[in-house]
């Protein structure tokens, strides 16, 4: 017979900061523990899928079989640029103005497109981070979301927003038949809910006490009798 849970494990992929959830979760679940577990964008929902995590946060598109899915947010895309480079001049980018640059795609890329615009080197990065090491030794340039630009921060790169390109959303993703409690907890802390405001249980209403019943005169009988008839 399994006894109630010790733990939650809430998965994580690269770039997505669970730390203030977890700080609500502490908060409001005193005695069952939030563990953080970083895993990859590749294993998030497989992993969620084979109940070796019970929740995870992860990057969409994903295969939904077997999985819930919340959307949360949805992150810029953004080229990852040496300082010194001509594109710092502007604000932003397209697809256009990188057609004549060397690009880098990594083997595990997380935007839902074949490959990036511009002139893509044959020989793919392992990881991102790996691609965003050759950016600075100037092989050429990358496009991630904004959070891994941030997660893979040199002192000799900047970034640009780039307008044309995929974006990625990220979900909180649980199994489909394990809806429980701990997990219900976790979806009103994510979707921003307070304690008050959680889908448990409405406390019971205490019974109104019965009003006394006050008599009112019968003005059954028809029209009043005028005096003298």
């Amino acid at each position: 017979m399994t006894g109630p849970p010790t733990s939650f494990r809430l998965g994580y992929v690269p770039g997505v900061t669970p730390a203030k959830w977890a700080r609500i979760w502490q908060e409001r679940s005193r005695g069952i523990p939030l563990d953080l577990i970083q895993v990859t964008a590749a294993d998030a929902d497989s992993l969620v899928r084979g109940r070796e995590i019970d929740a995870a946060l992860l990057r969409l598109p994903i295969d939904r079989t077997g999985l819930h899915a919340i959307p949360l947010y949805v992150e810029t895309t953004v080229v990852v640029i040496p300082k010194d480079h001509v594109v710092t001049a502007v604000e932003e980018v397209t697809a256009e103005d990188l057609a004549d640059e060397l690009m880098l795609h990594p083997l595990d890329d997380v935007l839902d497109w074949e490959r990036p615009p511009g002139r893509v080197i044959d020989e793919r990065p392992a990881t991102t981070a790996d691609a965003v090491a050759l950016v600075a030794a100037g092989t050429g340039l990358v496009v991630v979301p904004q959070s891994l630009a941030r997660l893979h921060h040199r002192r000799d790169l900047t970034y640009r927003p780039l307008v044309d390109a995929p974006e990625s959303g990220v979900a909180l993703s649980w199994p489909e038949d394990e809806t429980t409690e701990l997990m219900e907890q976790l979806i009103g802390i994510v979707r921003g809910r307070t304690v008050n405001s959680s889908r448990g249980p409405e406390p019971a209403r205490k019974p109104v006490p019965a009003r006394k019943a006050v008599k009112k005169p019968d003005r059954r009988g028809g029209q009043r009798r005028r005096p003298g008839r």
